[in-house]
């Protein structure tokens, strides 16, 4: 048996703005850094050598924590489509691979996103552990970029977040 599953994760959204300023806010350091993995508040660090075989890099710190996400660009054409890696050290050493490809529409353009996760199995799990875990890094996965996304969203038709604030 295999020590990982893949899951696949598809998602998609509308933006009233042209595909290449959402493009772009993938690639650039100066807006990465306001919504990919960080917000403009907590982010340490944003480096991106936007083309094929170039690495990206954002370091967010957040409760006396760094958590750092890395990635090699694999396909850059824009504005149609960009494929890089994703890795996350701190946490495995596993490395998902993000494809997002954009459509002109009337208004603006629409995004899909696919997200090919890789679950790692723990020693002497039974199919329920390997299946609940699929479901974990699925449903884990889409509430983040979810989140991620709106911020996106507004970003590239607003010019700015609204970051939520933290009341506790």
């Amino acid at each position: 048996m295999s020590n990982q599953s893949n899951v696949t994760l598809t998602m998609s959204k509308s933006f009233e703005v042209e595909a290449d300023k959402v493009f772009s806010a993938w690639i650039q350091p100066e807006l990465m850094k306001k919504w990919l993995f960080t917000m403009e508040m907590t982010n340490k660090e944003t480096k991106s050598d936007a083309e094929e075989g170039g690495s990206w890099e954002i370091v967010d710190h957040r409760e006396g924590k760094d958590y750092r996400a890395i990635g090699e660009y694999r396909v850059i054409n824009a504005p149609n489509k960009l494929v890089k890696t994703f890795k996350m050290p701190q946490f495995s050493d596993t490395e998902d691979v993000l494809t997002i490809s954009f459509e002109p529409t009337d208004s603006g353009c629409n995004m899909t996103f696919v997200q090919k996760i890789v679950v790692p199995h723990e020693e002497g799990w039974t199919q329920e552990d390997i299946d609940k875990a699929c479901k974990e890094y699925h449903d884990g996965s889409k509430a983040g970029w979810e989140m991620m996304f709106e911020g996106l969203k507004q970003l590239v038709e607003t010019g700015k977040i609204d970051y939520p604030t933290d009341n506790n």
